[in-house]
């Protein structure tokens, strides 16, 4: 058996990868990440699958799932938001598996980032405006962050950060980050990403504090900020010039 680590995307149904789609229709296990993954990705489960919310369990009783699937011989459809790749607790899964002698897999997701650039219809790599994109959180109730790693010394940069888990601490994000952008540097809010119910606001580090609390938004979103949320313009790439050697 193989337990499949499978990125079920940001929120919409129909953006899980037809690897992820047809490795859960041939799991009879399928381990998935509460309201977090669409309730109609298990739909794709074959009939009599065993389904089995995560969002309650701890790191012990997940494993033991796992390792009550590895023993009856049945491959597991683990399913994680987004991208298992980013913030998805998919590393310490596998260190007790490979610790068990359990064989696993991953399939690539499409992350919550992406979509929400998608929605906002802008690309987060501009020629000469923003060519880094730094993918990170704070630190609040969840793991410390590691030395270096605040936003502080990563905005020294300028570089575009993309912040997940970190809406509900907005006023905190906009002091740490207002030094080194700017407060009329750009900042887009997508919530629920992809999903039916998504917003997005646009405003710069001066107002998307007022911004979100006036939304509601709480939870379930990605926080932008950087100059190629309004580049306009930009030079052309070299990808595509008439002057690069083809």
């Amino acid at each position: 058996m193989t337990v499949h680590f499978i990125g079920a995307g940001p929120g919409s149904a129909d953006l899980i990868t037809v690897r992820g789609r047809d490795l859960i229709a041939s799991s009879p296990v399928c381990l998935y990440a509460g309201a977090l993954v669409p309730v109609e990705l298990l739909d794709h489960c074959p009939p009599g699958a065993r389904k089995i919310d995560t969002a309650e369990l701890n790191l012990d009783e997940i494993l033991a799932e796992l390792t009550k699937a590895h023993e009856a011989g049945l491959d597991v459809a683990r399913l994680h938001s987004g991208d298992p790749a980013v913030f998805s607790a998919m590393a310490e899964q596998m260190r007790r598996l490979d610790a068990l002698e359990i064989p696993y897999d991953v399939t690539p997701g499409v992350p919550a980032f992406a979509a929400a650039a998608a929605s906002l219809k802008r690309e987060l790599t501009v020629p000469e405006v923003g060519q880094t994109v730094i993918l990170t959180r704070i630190a609040a109730q969840a793991t410390a962050m590691p030395p270096g790693e605040d936003l502080a010394t990563l905005g020294a940069s300028r570089g575009t950060i993309v912040l997940h888990l970190a809406v509900q601490h907005i006023e905190r994000l906009v002091d740490e980050l207002t030094p080194n952008y700017g407060a009329d540097c750009p900042v887009a809010v997508v919530a629920r990403a992809s999903r039916d119910d998504e917003v997005i606001l646009r405003g710069t580090l001066a107002d998307i504090a007022a911004q979100v609390r006036e939304a509601g938004i709480l939870r379930t979103a990605v926080v932008i900020v950087g100059r190629v949320l309004a580049a306009e313009n930009f030079r052309d790439s070299h990808l595509y010039s008439t002057t690069r050697s083809r």
